[in-house]
């Protein structure tokens, strides 16, 4: 195992702890909510957090590239870049709903490398490094070998980001195939395909900061992540998430 790769995924796990913590203390009270220019909502959980991880990941790693949803992009020279969302869910977090949670993921000339989840209302976390598998916890995980649509699982954030993307018909299509659908959206769908608890998260209107700690978890628990197109680019804002057996089939009908 690459030492350098070890020792930032530990210091990652360790620093996502800490923010995902500190924007608990915010959760479920009368936080003021502002409203971004693309209509998302932001608090002073998001900004405190990110600015945690920042000043930790950042204080250790000085020559690393470091992007975040509230403070944009700081390049870096050592080829290491950290790709973080402080609060990934945060219509959820306003609300008084746990499924929200903390996001770093760790990019190594260019590849994803990393990835920490921790959704601390509902006491939990999931991380992936490269070569040494997926947990939730200290519990190793991987993804369900459910292999007929018939009897799969699909999960998704909601139906309107389907109607803007033009997709309404082939969502319908794939959840009329599948035995359960559920709204398990944002990190946590993905994560539920990651622990074999479904096996298909189809999702829009995500960004780069939503989906980098999410893929190599997915991938390390031996499932498949990719746009709509069936690529690997983590730049689109179309993802699908699955156990590995089902995604050629989703994409055939997503791409109908």
């Amino acid at each position: 195992m690459n030492s350098a790769w070890r020792t930032r995924y530990e210091a990652a796990v360790d620093a996502a702890g800490k923010a995902a913590q500190l924007a608990l203390r915010y959760f479920d009270i009368d936080v003021a909510v502002e409203w971004k220019e693309d209509d998302s909502p932001v608090t002073v959980a998001d900004r405190q957090a990110e600015q945690l991880l920042r000043d930790s990941l950042l204080g250790t790693f000085p020559d690393d590239g470091f992007l975040g949803e509230e403070y944009g992009d700081k390049p870096g020279t050592s080829g290491y870049r950290w790709i973080v969302d402080p609060v990934d869910g945060t219509r959820s977090f306003v609300r008084g709903i746990p499924v929200w949670g903390t996001l770093v993921g760790l990019q190594s000339q260019g590849e994803l490398i990393a990835g920490i989840v921790i959704a601390p209302a509902l006491r939990q976390t999931w991380r992936a490094l490269r070569g040494d598998g997926a947990y939730r916890g200290e519990r190793r995980i991987r993804v369900s070998d459910v292999s007929e649509l018939s009897k799969a699982t699909v999960f998704y954030t909601n139906l309107s980001w389907f109607e803007r993307a033009g997709k309404t018909k082939q969502f319908l299509q794939l959840a009329a195939q599948t035995q359960n659908q559920r709204g398990y959206g944002d990190f946590w769908g993905h994560m539920l395909v990651a622990q074999g608890a479904g096996e298909i998260m189809a999702d829009h209107g995500l960004h780069v900061w939503d989906i980098a700690a999410i893929q190599p978890i997915v991938e390390e628990a031996g499932g498949r992540f990719s746009a709509w197109d069936g690529r690997p680019d983590i730049h689109r804002p179309d993802v699908l998430a699955s156990n590995g057996k089902l995604h050629e089939a989703a994409l055939h009908i997503l791409q109908s």
